[in-house]
């Protein structure tokens, strides 16, 4: 694939000398995870609207879990939370002068009820968000609005997601911006998503809102290899996504079975051989694929389905056969369909088993000359919430990821013009890697994400459209 050039050169001495006089865009080189690395490097500090703060001390026992160097001010209930939490916080003082700067800005906005106390936002992060370090993070927690006691909270609650959004598009420095939402009764089931959006894992990912719900299970992970004992199937695992999944999932302890269509048969071994998991060559629009998979795996013994493979068959409407409608609809959607009948019904699926489902911006957004491929990517979205209920019945999560502009082989093929535009028509004004999304399926297969459910995450950088 080419390199960013662009990029290259607006981060030389002098390309970054003419990218300030001239207001061009210069992106940073985004810091991503390395096995070993903390959850975060650099300061966090914790902070919360007045009020019925719910998730201070959660979010307190988590930064002092993780590790994380922590600073709050110097009174008030963070402060007597993070003391509860045995979190040995510095003291942040907005009034003093100083230099100090933080890695990461977390504030738990679950107190404001009522619109006026959304000042709270301002009060927080004004004189805090340009102390905000290169790939720093922003994490604001609230409550789902359908979730809130009152009209009046629910209506300030909703109006987070305009904030996050918002802020995301101002911090620059590579630096990300969330909003999670934890429902009542969730607050012990936050650890794995904050864990995620602190650290370079997440590095691809701004703008996003995600959904934590209540989970009976609790169990106990090493977060350095959290899928450790644990069997995945990722497919269309030859090359590209699909090779970088299994490659993530498999540092992180799980054993991978990869599958691909028997053509790519000698990527795929490679992969496997390179991952220390197994090859498994089947065309997944077969008659018998469903049936072939589910006994490939002992019932109960397969604890992460990655829906991964897929083509793009693009044409205008006007311009497209059935057969090229048929067979993208048939790998991209229908296949998964018949693949997730089999395995469910089979009770090949375990116990906290997990299904993550790779979609597209273009199933959100839509894209020009790609109906096809967009209608099967928003069905895939529409199976994640379709089976998010049947999932969670069973003890299970199903979510998704949806990939923006991803330098892989196929965009690699894309015309210079279309290229450069996918790249920096986001906030970060880069195109993600294929371990971008990897991160981010490895974060939904985690056992300890017990409480993530029916989620559909954009790795898209915060792409200007759909956004």
């Amino acid at each position: 694939m080419p390199a960013d050039t662009y990029g290259q050169v607006v981060n030389s001495p002098v390309g970054r000398f003419v990218a300030k006089r001239t207001g061009l865009p210069r992106p940073v080189a985004l810091e991503r995870h390395s096995p070993g690395d903390p959850v975060i490097r650099g300061q966090v500090l914790l902070g919360a609207a007045p009020g019925a703060a719910r998730l201070v001390e959660p979010l307190a026992r988590v930064l002092h879990d993780a590790h994380a160097e922590t600073a709050t001010s110097l009174e008030g209930p963070v402060r007597s939370a993070a003391a509860a939490a045995r979190l040995d916080a510095a003291v942040f003082n907005a009034a003093a002068p100083g230099d100090q700067r933080f890695k990461a800005l977390v504030f738990d906005a679950t107190g404001i009820a009522d619109s006026t106390q959304l000042v709270a936002l301002q009060g927080f992060f004004h004189p805090t968000i340009r102390r905000i370090e290169t790939s720093g993070r922003v994490i604001v927690l609230g409550t789902p609005p359908r979730a809130c006691a009152t009209p009046r909270e629910a209506t300030a609650q909703r109006a987070l997601e305009g904030f996050t959004r918002s802020l995301g598009k101002e911090v620059g420095r590579g630096a990300a911006v969330q909003l999670v939402e934890v429902a009542p009764g969730a607050e012990d089931q936050i650890d794995s998503t904050v864990r995620f959006l602190l650290s370079p894992r997440s590095a691809y990912v701004s703008g996003q809102v995600i959904r934590i719900t209540a989970s009976p299970l609790h169990p106990e992970v090493d977060w350095g290899r959290p899928l450790l004992g644990r069997v995945a199937l990722v497919t269309g695992a030859a090359r590209g996504i699909g090779a970088a999944i299994a490659e993530v999932l498999a540092r992180d302890g799980a054993r991978v079975v990869g599958l691909d269509v028997p053509a790519l048969g000698e990527e795929l071994r490679s992969t496997a051989e390179r991952v220390g998991g197994e090859a498994m060559e089947l065309d997944i629009t077969a008659g018998d694929a469903p049936r072939a998979i589910a006994e490939r795996f002992a019932p109960g013994g397969l604890d992460v389905l990655v829906h991964n493979a897929g083509v793009t068959r693009d044409r205008t409407l006007g311009k497209m056969p059935a057969d090229r409608w048929s067979e993208l609809m048939e790998i991209n959607l229908s296949a998964e369909e018949r693949i997730n009948d089999a395995l469910l019904d089979g009770g090949v699926l375990a116990e906290n088993g997990r299904i993550v489902c790779v979609s597209s911006l273009s199933g959100i957004a839509g894209n020009a000359g790609q109906t096809n491929y967009a209608t099967s990517k928003a069905g895939v979205i529409g199976m994640v919430e379709a089976l998010e209920p049947v999932l969670r019945e069973r003890g299970g999560t199903i979510n998704a990821v949806a990939p923006g502009f991803i330098e892989t082989r196929m965009t690699s093929e894309m015309p210079l013009a279309l290229r450069e535009a996918g790249r920096r028509m986001n906030s970060l004004r880069q195109g993600g890697l294929p371990v971008d999304v990897a991160e981010t399926v490895a974060f939904f297969a985690s056992p300890a994400s017990a409480g993530v459910n029916g989620n559909v995450v954009r790795v898209c950088g915060q792409s200007l459209l759909g956004a």
